[in-house]
């Protein structure tokens, strides 16, 4: 769980995380900052908020693709159906207007 501290106005900071990164990583996290002129912890920020984000997109992309799995087995089941035919000709639907009385 991320802890939030108050500033000394009494405000409450944004939650704060900590992690422990491999070596490479960190040196890549630093060379990533450095070349967009972004704070470590900035830079940790922004690629967090973009991996969420294709998260987020992968599973409503693999939550479209179980609707359409879905689809096409309903699809499927229809076709499979033998035909059936239908008895006598068919009849005629006759709309009438409902007339209020004034």
């Amino acid at each position: 769980m991320a802890t939030r501290q108050n500033s000394t106005n009494g405000k409450p900071k944004s939650p704060r995380i900590q992690v422990v990164l491999p070596e490479l990583i960190c040196e890549q996290l630093n060379s990533l900052a450095e070349n967009e002129s972004r704070t470590v912890s900035n830079m940790a920020k922004v690629l967090i908020q973009e991996g969420i984000k294709n998260y987020f997109k992968r599973e409503a992309k693999s939550q479209t693709s179980d609707t359409n799995i879905d689809t096409d087995n309903f699809r499927d089941t229809l076709e499979r159906q033998s035909i059936k035919r239908l008895k006598g000709a068919p009849q005629r639907i006759i709309y009438t207007k409902k007339y209020e009385n004034k």
